[in-house]
């Protein structure tokens, strides 16, 4: 994780197209806070990928980092994404190709509900910072529980929609408008967009639930309480690790303050069945 991580670093100093949406370079005194979330957040990512044999569909991989990541370690990965991401990842895997073996990450360009993949066809399907953006969400849903093998599994990487101080900055910029229309122009046609619609986990396991889909507890975990101006370079792993701690004890604390959400989803034994 640390090599990944320094080598990112790097590919971020020669190339200014990314650094708007990966801040790390922005501002020295947030740099702990922002890399100990994104380890994190690869670090469970990882821990629920038992095998390099399974089938993974990375859903919304934007620029790729996750999924380059992955092939380093030896997966083998799909990634689907939009917009102005997919037009960056040709260079980026040509810096990454230096360091290890990236075939593993294949992509394209496609919307979920044009091209859905073929029944049972994936043991993970990584959904990252994308859940909140599907729109009809149920449609999506639908489509995840049928791509998915018997025992395979969602992995779903977001962030928390109880977090009332997240909730306040989303309602002054978009107020109550969570569904917008928007024209892609590779695809020449408008699409729906959750605009950061995000939800609580009570709120996702219902939805799931209409699905035949079930959040796994025991892989429920909450990130990033303490602010920016805590982390320094010697503490990170304590904090990180008292975060850990105050969130499995406190249930208001996880649900309201807590930013990051991660969880796992399947299916309900009577789907795998079916």
């Amino acid at each position: 994780m640390e090599e990944f991580f320094a080598l990112f670093l790097e590919e971020l100093k020669s190339n200014s197209k990314l650094t708007s949406y990966y801040k790390f370079l922005e501002n020295p005194a947030s740099f702990e806070f922002r890399k100990a979330y994104v380890v994190q957040r690869l670090q469970y990512i990882l821990d629920h990928l038992p095998t390099t044999d399974a089938a993974i569909w990375d859903c919304g991989c934007g620029y790729g980092t996750t999924a380059i990541f992955l092939a380093l370690n030896g997966y083998k990965v799909h990634g689907t994404t939009l917009e102005f991401y997919f037009a960056r990842i040709p260079e980026r895997l040509q810096y990454w190709a230096q360091f290890g073996d990236v075939s593993g990450f294949t992509y394209s360009y496609e919307n979920l509900f044009d091209v859905p993949p073929p029944p049972a066809s994936y043991d993970h399907i990584i959904i990252q910072d994308t859940l909140h953006h599907l729109e009809p969400l149920q449609d999506a849903l639908r489509i995840f529980h049928q791509a998915l093998r018997p025992a395979g599994n969602l992995i779903i990487v977001e962030e928390n929609g109880g977090n009332v101080v997240q909730n306040l900055k989303l309602y002054l910029r978009r107020g109550n408008k969570r569904i917008i229309e928007i024209y892609d122009e590779q695809l020449k046609k408008n699409i729906l967009l959750g605009n950061e619609n995000i939800r609580p986990l009570a709120t996702w396991r219902r939805e799931l639930h209409k699905q035949q889909l079930t959040i796994y507890p025991a892989d429920v975990q909450y990130i990033r309480l303490f602010p920016p101006f805590m982390f320094k370079q010697n503490n990170t792993p304590e904090l990180v690790q008292r975060e850990d701690r105050i969130w499995r004890r406190n249930a208001l604390l996880k649900e309201k303050l807590y930013f990051g959400l991660n969880f796992v989803a399947g299916k309900m034994p009577e789907a795998r069945n079916a």
